[in-house]
C-alpha cells in the first residue's frame, strides 16, 4: 500500500496529526489468500477391533474434509493407536505432530475432542500455548473451540478439566474391577521372564522342566543352609541359563526367585498399585492396599516343605 506524508514547516508537536495505516491480510507473491496448512490428531485408546474401525474412519475423514476444504492444504494426520490421552510423552504421533509445528510446517490442527488430544488439563494448557506462540490453532470440533479466536483460555481449562475428571473416574472404575477380579481369585500371569514356566493354551502356567530343575536346585541349596552369593557363582560355573538367555549369575537373579511364591503354585496379587492416573507410575505395595494371596492355583515347581524352609531361613534372616 502506497501513502504519502506531507512535510509540514510549523507543525503542532502537541497535536501531531495520526495517519492509519490499514493491515493487510497475509498473501502470497501474487497478492493471492495465503494457503492454510493443516493437519489432523486422532487417537483411539484401545486396541480393540470397535476402536480400530474408529481409528480407521477419523483418519478417512479429517482426509476428505481438509482436501475438500477451499484455501487449505493437508499436510498429514497424525495418529497414535492403542494409547492412553493421560500422557503425552508416549504418543509418538502426537510428539511428531508437534516437531512439524516447531519447524513451521503448520498453521492449524484439528481434533475431534479435547479429550482425544489430552486428558491431562495441565499438558493441554501447555501444549495450546506452546503452538499459539508458534502461531499455529487448534479447532476442537466437538466443543466447538477454535484456539485462534479465543481471548481467555478459562472455557479451554473448564473442558480440559472435564477430560481429566472422566479420565480419573474411568480409572477408578478399572481399578476397581481390577481388585474385584482379585477378590475372586483370578490370576493375571506375566510369565516372560519367569525361569521354569511358559504359558500354556489355556493361558495358565506350564512347567518348562529343564527350566523347572534350576530353579529347584536354586530352592535346594538356600534351604540347605547356603548363601545367596555362593548359589549365584556356582550356577554361573554350571552354564545355567536364565530366561534372559544370559547364564552369569548374581546375588539378585537368585533371591528374585527364592521370593517368587508362584514357584509353589500360589500367587500374590496386587503386590504393586497405580499411584496416579495421569503419570502412570507404580508404586510398590507395602500397606497401601490390601493383597490377595490365591493358594494352589497352579502347578507347583517346589514342593511345600521346601518352600517352607526357604521362607522360614527369609524369617530368620529378617
Amino acid at each position: 500500500m502506497e501513502y504519502t506524508v506531507k512535510m509540514i514547516k510549523d507543525a503542532d508537536v502537541e497535536n501531531p496529526e495520526v495517519i492509519v495505516i490499514p493491515a493487510t491480510q497475509a498473501a502470497d507473491e501474487e497478492g493471492e489468500e495465503a494457503v492454510v496448512r493443516v493437519a489432523a490428531y486422532c487417537r483411539v485408546s484401545t486396541g480393540e477391533e470397535s476402536q480400530r474401525n474408529s481409528y480407521e474412519t477419523q483418519i478417512s475423514h479429517y482426509r476428505s474434509y481438509i482436501e475438500g476444504h477451499a484455501g487449505w492444504r493437508l499436510v498429514k494426520v497424525f495418529a497414535d493407536e492403542g494409547l492412553s490421552g493421560t500422557q503425552m510423552v508416549h504418543r509418538k504421533a502426537f510428539q511428531q505432530m508437534l516437531r512439524y509445528a516447531r519447524k513451521g510446517r503448520l498453521d492449524l490442527v484439528l481434533c475431534k475432542s479435547i479429550s482425544r488430544f489430552a486428558r491431562n488439563t495441565v499438558d493441554l494448557l501447555d501444549v495450546t500455548r506452546e503452538l499459539k506462540a508458534l502461531d499455529v490453532g487448534i479447532i476442537f470440533e466437538k466443543e466447538n473451540i477454535d484456539t485462534r479466536r479465543m481471548d481467555s483460555e478459562f472455557i479451554l481449562s473448564l473442558f480440559a478439566s472435564f477430560a481429566q475428571a472422566e479420565s480419573e473416574s474411568i480409572s477408578r472404575n478399572i481399578t476397581w474391577g481390577i481388585e474385584r477380579s482379585f477378590r475372586n481369585g483370578h490370576v493375571r500371569y506375566r510369565l516372560e521372564n519367569m525361569l521354569g514356566y511358559r504359558k500354556g493354551a489355556d493361558g495358565r502356567p506350564e512347567i518348562v522342566e529343564d527350566e523347572a530343575e534350576i530353579v529347584r536346585d536354586v530352592f535346594r541349596l538356600f534351604a540347605g543352609g547356603m548363601s545367596m552369593g555362593k548359589i549365584a557363582r556356582i550356577m554361573t560355573e554350571r552354564g545355567a541359563v536364565r530366561r534372559c538367555g544370559s547364564s552369569v549369575w548374581s546375588r539378585k537373579n537368585v533371591e528374585k526367585i527364592l521370593k517368587n511364591e508362584k514357584y509353589a503354585g500360589h500367587a500374590i496379587l496386587q503386590k504393586t498399585f497405580t499411584a496416579d492416573c495421569l503419570t502412570h507410575a507404580r508404586m510398590k505395595n507395602t500397606g497401601q492396599k490390601p493383597k490377595y494371596m490365591i493358594l494352589n492355583c497352579h502347578e507347583a515347581i517346589i514342593d511345600q516343605d521346601t518352600y517352607e524352609k526357604v521362607q522360614q531361613r527369609w524369617n530368620l534372616r529378617s
